[in-house]
């Protein structure tokens, strides 16, 4: 199990099962969540390793609405 996988199961006791099953949509869409929060808690820096990590997984799909989310909250974490 990957790193980010561990600290998101960390934070989302739902992501268990997810992650074992390597559902990377639904592991992005957790870790957009959770770096929303963090972003509001002042935890920029870690909001921004955390999604940066995950979003990199993808290499296609890039107009899905998860991805322009991922993508667009990046942005703001620069």
């Amino acid at each position: 199990m990957s790193a980010p996988c561990r600290r998101l199961r960390s934070c989302f006791k739902p992501l268990r099962r997810p992650c074992r099953q390597s559902a990377k949509s639904l592991e992005l869409r957790a870790a957009t969540s959770l770096a929303r929060l963090w972003q509001q808690q002042g935890k920029t820096a870690e909001a921004r390793q955390l999604l940066a990590e995950i979003y990199g997984w993808f290499t296609e799909g890039f107009n899905i609405k998860d991805l322009k989310d991922a993508r667009a909250l990046l942005e703001a974490l620069a």
